[in-house]
């Protein structure tokens, strides 16, 4: 339909009141040991985390989420989205987006919505209004690497337009993923991004922080 694409754009934008800008996925304990110093650094990171990690991961989730057909099903998927989180930060992130995306949109589009972890609560919502499934994670993943980009333009810093340039060059990559992750199923999950998950679990003790994660 032709408001498929403005739905997602605004369940997905950063005006969407799920406080995606406060979770920095690690990004910032990569910048405090010196990882990510540049541009470059920033996009070898995203890269990484986008296609041997949890963005790869979080469209597997999502897809299942969309074709999961009973109440059971989605509860199994959500169970592996949550055990799948390799430290605390990352559980804290994807239950406390995923509840303020279900209250949000349960509310505005009237739908049957539990609580439940981000990607699974996207690729449900989907589901419900009918959104086709490929467009639908390829903006997903989209999202979430711009939302990383906007961390690593406070964080590294980066200028606005080095930021704009690397949303474009990882764009084709997130449509890549996306495309390739919709087809897998949860025997398909796997992770290679460690750098990330370390990130993660140092990020619970740095002392001086900007993100909740």
């Amino acid at each position: 339909m032709p408001t498929d694409i403005l739905t997602l754009t605004q369940w997905l934008s950063p005006a969407y009141p799920v406080g995606g800008f406060a979770y920095s996925h690690g990004l910032e304990w990569a910048v405090e040991c010196g990882s990510v110093a540049n541009a470059p650094d920033t996009g070898d990171w995203i890269t990484e985390v986008i296609d041997h990690g949890t963005g790869r991961n979080d469209c597997v989730f999502l897809a299942a989420a969309f074709r999961a057909d009973t109440p059971i099903d989605l509860a199994q998927v959500d169970h592996a989205a949550r055990a799948f989180c390799p430290s605390s930060e990352r559980l804290l992130e994807t239950r406390l987006l995923g509840e303020a995306f279900c209250s949000v949109t349960a509310s505005v589009w009237a739908l049957k919505i539990e609580t439940l972890t981000y990607p699974v609560a996207v690729g449900h919502a989907a589901r419900q209004q009918a959104l086709p499934l490929h467009l639908t994670a390829q903006m997903f993943l989209q999202s979430f690497m711009s939302n990383l980009v906007a961390c690593a333009t406070r964080l590294v810093p980066l200028g606005q337009t080095d930021a704009q340039r690397l949303i474009r060059d990882l764009t084709p990559l997130c449509q890549r993923v996306a495309a390739d992750a919709i087809k897998a199923s949860l025997e398909d999950l796997g992770s290679t991004a460690f750098l990330s998950d370390i990130g993660s679990m140092k990020h619970e003790t740095q002392y001086s922080r900007m993100f909740r994660t």
